[in-house]
């Protein structure tokens, strides 16, 4: 009884801190639970997830994170709808495609691919990007690359259930030069939408767990709006040098594994 309490109490931890930080910089949180989801419930003594049950996991997790982190940011009048549709509807397309044809995918597959989204976003992350404030009204942004990008980042993203937000703030940061508030709040709601096509392609696909799911759902739901507040009260640099510092540390950790 108490085992199962820890692995409880573990997967509710794992999921209130992604959500938190998901909340907070606008990324899903999968960047922070996918590594966290696969390496702590065993060093903990718990019995291991596969990459296959971390994706779908984390795909169900992220769509509530990312819902609840949505909503509180709505009123802040930051997210842009133009920028939303031209990522949003490739993104969903791409990660259901994704999600549904990682069932054909092997563990060492689906992480590698983590990897290198991982790592090109690390990369984005200590590039030049816009810095200033800056407004989601009247926003100007190249529509082709951004809806091309975001089918791109859909397909990769659906494989490992992780919606895509980590990589879709530095490409709207960087590619487009979108104002970090105004793209962090909007990759929620790209998040949102991308996650309906992960969550779906993964039930499809049949690797969807009840319980951990539903433990994470609920930390989302408590951990997201939390940091989503915070995010909004924080100095723009703050916020992109703790995203950019995430995204490395976590590609570090992975391909670390891979490699070793």
């Amino acid at each position: 009884m108490n085992v199962e309490i820890g692995w409880l109490v573990t997967l509710f931890a794992i999921g209130f801190i992604g959500s938190f930080i998901s909340g907070m910089v606008g990324i899903g949180g999968s960047i922070i639970k996918y590594p966290m989801l696969l390496y702590i419930p065993p060093a903990l003594g718990f019995a291991a997830f596969t990459a296959q049950e971390v994706s779908a996991v984390s795909a169900a997790q992220v769509f509530f994170a990312s819902l609840a982190g949505l909503l509180a940011y709505r009123k802040g009048g930051w997210i842009n709808k133009e920028l939303v549709l031209y990522m949003g509807v490739p993104i969903v397309l791409g990660s259901f495609l994704g999600g549904f044809g990682s069932k054909f995918l092997s563990d060492s597959v689906i992480n590698v691919t983590y990897a290198i989204l991982a790592l090109v976003a690390a990369v984005m992350m200590f590039m030049p990007k816009r810095g200033e404030e800056g407004s989601s009204d009247k926003l100007l942004f190249n529509k082709p690359l951004a809806a091309g990008s975001a089918a791109a980042v859909g397909i990769l993203s659906g494989i490992v259930g992780a919606a895509g937000a980590f990589i879709t703030v530095p490409i709207m940061l960087v590619l487009l030069r979108i104002p970090t508030r105004v793209a962090i709040a909007s990759s929620l709601a790209i998040t949102f939408l991308s996650s309906i096509g992960s969550v779906g392609g993964k039930l499809m696909g049949g690797h969807m767990l009840l319980i951990p799911s539903v433990i994470m759902i609920i930390a989302s739901i408590i951990g997201s709006p939390i940091g989503a507040k915070l995010g909004q009260r924080m100095n723009v640099k703050a916020l992109q040098w703790l995203l950019s510092l995430l995204i490395t540390a976590t590609v570090v950790k992975i391909w670390w594994d891979i490699l070793a």
